[in-house]
């Protein structure tokens, strides 16, 4: 038995209770027009050769994740969407600082693509970096069933690296017989850390294999595509750079220890150097408690790589994201209340008062300023190209993912976790908020239309972690 898989019972054991088969996608180029097809439906795969048989999934294109969508900065994506589900859903594109109309969020910027129709989403892409999409309809069962996939823009002129790796993480709560357990959205998860599953996958299985020679030169694309989990994650002992957060370049290449934490919906590209401290083998390894779980493995081949003795990376290009003002044209305070061992007592759901005994017997249990879901007009209204700032207080025992739709937030440098980095401030569009703390971040609302503003601890927001803003 394996070191891996006796791990992974371990980890079955003490955390709450596939073949990635290329698909075939439809896909054109026209002149600086990029298209594919989506089809959300049912499918099969093997999440792992441990387990007894295929998962029955929800999913793009029959595989999990959804096909890699590629194209270069400033290019436009054209998405010809087809549901095949028994249910509404819709494609929300995940850190892509796009028009309004194509956002994808139900009941707010578009309707439900209803069983058996079709959307087609267009878009100019204006960053380079690691995005992703997403179902935004009932997300807290359509994403952990697996309706998500990779969206990838490049660079005018990338990096020089050996090679561009991109590894997907996420977890999965699973049955004896390998089937996705159907409990979702039951109190305990919405009230608690939320849906944790008891499996683990990178890219669609139960580990990757990366051969590797001494003197490569990598880049490592990691996203966090988990419903609530947050991946603290040890690399070997490389020499490390964080060189993008959530899609958007840092100022300068972060030296990186050993470890990176990514909160549900995060990602970050890193450039690493493989050195010969390991003979053989080396990994990537997901930690919780006294466990340190090896999920990418990295083989070495013979030889050396072209980039022997580098120096440290250069920064990637920035995007053009206009820089927040030191001095805030509004400062908006979110208190977030509720949960297990919280303290609210009463809020605000749909235009009526209730106490929280009433509000758990509606499946919610959470709060942002005493309002609970999405309220019918925004919490802020931002003139366009105001500075604004929000300031993230949190009353839980519980920490927070907050994502804003159609926009990056700068955080200081502590907040984002890297506190020698010199660096003035990171740009992220997830941040997490940790229990009983509070997150200053500010950003330029230079993109008009309606946001939503949501944790993406996804079963959080079903139980009334969601807002909304508009800039006008």
């Amino acid at each position: 038995m394996s070191i891996h898989k006796l791990s992974r019972r371990e980890f079955m054991s003490t955390v709450v209770a596939g073949l990635f088969c290329p698909a075939k996608v439809l896909t054109a180029k026209s002149n600086d027009r990029v298209s594919y097809s989506l089809i959300a439906g049912t499918g099969s795969q093997l999440l792992d050769s441990g387990l007894p048989g295929k998962t029955e999934t929800w999913c793009y294109n029959g595989q999990v994740p959804g096909p890699l969508i590629r194209l270069k900065q400033s290019e436009t994506l054209s998405v010809d969407f087809h549901n095949e589900l028994a249910e509404g859903s819709a494609i929300h594109w995940h850190g892509i600082r796009i028009d309004n109309a194509m956002d994808g969020t139900v009941g707010l910027t578009q309707d439900s693509v209803l069983p058996g129709e079709n959307f087609h989403y267009q878009f100019a892409v204006p960053d380079a970096g690691t995005f992703w999409y997403h179902a935004h309809q009932r997300s807290s069962e359509q994403v952990d069933r697996g309706l998500y996939g990779i969206l990838i823009i490049d660079e005018p002129f990338p990096p020089d690296t050996d090679e561009d790796v991109l590894l997907v993480f996420d977890d999965w709560r699973l049955g004896q017989r390998g089937l996705i357990e159907p409990s979702f959205n039951n109190l305990h998860d919405i009230a608690h850390a939320g849906r944790i599953g008891n499996w683990l996958t990178v890219n669609g299985r139960g580990s990757e294999t990366i051969r590797v020679r001494e003197g490569d030169r990598l880049r490592l694309r990691l996203v966090n595509t988990a419903n609530s989990l947050v991946m603290p994650l040890t690399l070997p002992a490389w020499d490390a750079w964080v060189v993008a957060l959530d899609g958007m370049p840092v100022q300068k290449p972060l030296r990186l220890e050993s470890e990176i934490s990514l909160a549900p919906g995060q990602r970050a590209d890193l450039i690493v150097d493989v050195s010969a401290v390991f003979v053989t083998e080396a990994s990537i390894n997901f930690l919780h408690r006294d466990l340190s779980i090896p999920l990418v493995h990295f083989a070495f081949a013979k030889g050396k790589g072209r980039l022997m003795h580098q120096e440290p990376p250069y920064a990637l290009p920035p995007n053009s994201v206009s820089p927040a003002s030191s001095v805030p044209d509004d400062s908006y305070l979110m208190v977030m209340k509720g949960g297990a061992m919280g303290d609210m007592t009463q809020a605000e759901f749909q235009g009526s008062l209730h106490d929280i005994r009433t509000l758990v017997s509606m499946g919610k249990a959470w709060s942002l300023n005493d309002v609970v879901d999405k309220p019918d007009t925004p919490i802020l209204t931002a003139p366009r190209g105001s500075t604004q700032e929000i300031v993230f207080e949190n009353h839980t025992a519980w920490p927070h993912a907050m994502h804003l739709h159609g926009h990056h937030v700068e955080v200081s440098p502590e907040m984002a976790g890297f506190p020698t980095s010199g660096v003035d401030s990171i740009l992220r569009d997830t941040i997490l908020v940790p229990a009983r703390e509070s997150v200053q971040a500010r950003f330029v609302a230079d993109n008009p239309g309606k946001w939503l503003l949501h944790c993406h601890m996804l079963e959080h927001q079903s139980g009334g972690m969601t807002t909304w803003l508009e800039v006008i």
